[in-house]
């Protein structure tokens, strides 16, 4: 049975009669009736039941007629899918992302991303609350948290990178104040609170919900939940990583945020097997049963640049000091940010 054969069985279910079939696929009525007399007579089923004044399938005849629309669609998707591949893609994609995430990593990622793609519009709004995507026009956002409560049944969720929130101070404060010894002395430090609106968990600032790395034997607890204090608070993650870097506090940071300092040893890590979760990179979409091929372009390309964490490098702990650690990699291709030292 071949493709032609599925259309004219269609065609004839559909209009009822041979001639009108044959006038819907362009062809020779009496084409029509040999064609189907040869499909009948190769199958050993009677397809149609034919009087004077109608042409109406039968029980097996009905079965093909399903089937074929279901082969001759994916002949379309396949067709569809083939050209489309051919075409360069071109439109507009519209997303929104976080001040900190976006400005130093999703923006180049997406300069090089039109770049590859130079008919396609990138538009990059960046913000500290999730709009409402779907309403608000957008095609996806970049996020540090996942979908919770109904958003995660009307949206569509991917993790593109793994991260985490991790606590670091600069040698400085640590020689001037000492090393915390476990998480409960974080009480005793002087912490520094970033009130950033991206805070999907609900839980006050200052209380920092910490979880520890542990093999197989160890037997201590693995999670606790602290609140801490401290004199200077901001809702610029900027701001307080700053303060950070000049001596004045524990700061709890993603890894992404500073990982040129971790490298260069202008930060090290305090308590480091302790880290918040669910501090991970998500693409966050509208649900779409076919989503645009500009948009599963931009998807995989994402993975593609962050399922490496880019940010991740060797790090040194405080005890450490500035000394990086052997094997250190270099610091990561992210822009740098400069100190004003006045």
């Amino acid at each position: 049975m071949e493709r032609s054969d599925l259309e004219l069985v269609l065609a004839v279910r559909d209009h009822g009669s041979l001639a009108a079939a044959a006038l819907s696929l362009d062809i020779a009525p009496p084409a029509v009736t040999k064609r189907l007399a040869a499909l009948e007579a190769s199958l050993g089923q009677k397809l149609f039941q034919r009087t004077t004044r109608r042409v109406s399938p039968t029980a097996e005849g009905e079965t093909v007629c399903d089937r074929a629309i279901v082969l001759l669609q994916g002949f379309r998707d396949l067709e569809a899918e083939l050209q489309e591949r051919q075409k360069e893609p071109t439109g507009k994609i519209r997303l929104a992302a976080t001040f900190g995430f976006g400005r130093l990593w999703l923006g180049p990622a997406l300069a090089r991303f039109q770049e590859r793609y130079p008919k396609l519009e990138v538009q990059l709004q960046l913000t500290e609350q999730l709009p409402d995507l779907a309403a608000e026009g957008f095609d996806g956002a970049v996020w540090l948290w996942s979908l919770r409560g109904s958003q995660a049944a009307q949206w569509v969720s991917r993790r593109l990178a793994r991260n985490q929130r991790v606590l670091v101070a600069s040698p400085a404060y640590l020689k001037a104040h000492g090393e915390p010894l476990d998480v409960q002395a974080l009480q005793q430090h002087a912490c520094l609170i970033a009130r950033e609106n991206s805070n999907a968990a609900g839980q006050p600032f200052n209380v920092w919900q910490l979880k520890r790395e542990k093999d197989k034997r160890d037997t201590e607890r693995s999670e606790a939940r602290v609140r801490v204090n401290g004199p200077l608070t901001s809702n610029s993650g900027e701001l307080v990583r700053d303060w950070c870097l000049d001596g004045r506090g524990i700061m709890l940071r993603s890894l992404w945020d500073i990982a040129p300092q971790l490298a260069s040893g202008e930060l090290v890590r305090v308590l480091p097997s302790w880290s918040m979760p669910d501090a991970d990179i998500h693409w966050l979409a509208p649900y779409r049963a076919d989503a645009p091929r500009r948009i599963r372009l931009l998807i995989d390309f994402l993975l593609s640049q962050f399922t490496g964490e880019p940010w991740k490098v060797n790090r040194p702990s405080a005890s450490a000091g500035r000394r990086a650690l052997p094997g250190s990699h270099p610091a990561p291709s992210a822009p740098s940010r400069s100190r004003s030292r006045s």
